[in-house]
């Protein structure tokens, strides 16, 4: 099974169409082992093969990610009010969630002539990097904080949170004020904000965010952003509610 995995880890965001040598390579295979393995996934619909050879991913592997569960209900319930703040602020809006020590980037709606931006959808980031993950890492409990604390933090710009100390009071500034501002902490020129969704009990299960000019225009966006998190959390605990009652 791990060599499957190292097949499909193979790709990146960038890099969709590989050929199998290559594939063996970024994989540790042997040539002979990965194309077997490429083979059998591309019976399956896993993978696919160009006529020249090159292989890319298959539409079955979306089709399967499409029903995860509860992301697909998070997207859903987010998507809505995601559209509104997009047409309203014209910045990058997107949808994040905690797998580990990263956040992967659900969604993300964008307007021509934004403000440069890394993130894509299904792209990771560490968590201290980004809005997203910093208000998905200020409530996820001390435990994995101090595994992220266990190793040196990483940095982007000179304006990244690479201190400890500093780390725990933003974050503690996170949860008291309900949001993260983050002003080149990714990129020199922007500025990430981002707000908690919260699904049943209040428990936080994404964050919403913006990437915007790093000037005012980010202060603006700010309560807008929070509004439009605040009802997405309203839908997802009415639905956690349904759930319960059925």
């Amino acid at each position: 099974m791990r060599r499957f995995v190292r097949i499909f880890e193979a790709f990146t965001e960038t890099d969709t169409v590989l050929s199998v040598s290559e594939i063996a390579r970024r994989s540790g295979l042997h040539v002979a082992t990965a194309s077997r393995l490429i083979g059998q996934l591309a019976d399956e619909g896993l993978l696919t093969r160009d006529p020249d050879g090159q292989v890319r991913l298959g539409l079955r592997i979306w089709e399967l990610a499409a029903r995860a569960q509860p992301a697909l209900s998070l997207r859903e319930a987010a998507l809505p009010f995601m559209q509104v703040l997009h047409a309203g602020i014209r910045q990058h809006t997107q949808l994040g969630v905690r797998d580990g020590r990263e956040v992967v980037f659900l969604e993300r709606l964008s307007w021509p002539g934004a403000t440069v931006n890394f993130t894509r959808v299904a792209t990771r980031l560490p968590l201290t990097l980004s809005s997203s993950g910093l208000v998905l890492l200020a409530h996820a409990g001390t435990d994995l904080l101090e595994q992220v604390l266990s190793e040196p933090l990483p940095a982007a710009t000179p304006d990244s949170i690479v201190d400890p100390s500093a780390l725990r009071r933003f974050l503690a500034m996170v949860r008291r004020e309900g949001y993260a501002l983050c002003p080149g902490f990714l990129h020199a020129d922007t500025t990430g904000l981002a707000a908690p969704l919260r699904g049943r009990d209040g428990q936080v299960v994404g964050a919403m965010s913006l990437v915007v000019p790093r000037d005012d225009r980010a202060r603006m966006a700010l309560g807008f952003l929070v509004e439009s998190a605040r009802q997405t959390s309203t839908v997802l605990g009415a639905r956690s509610a349904r759930s319960r009652v059925s």
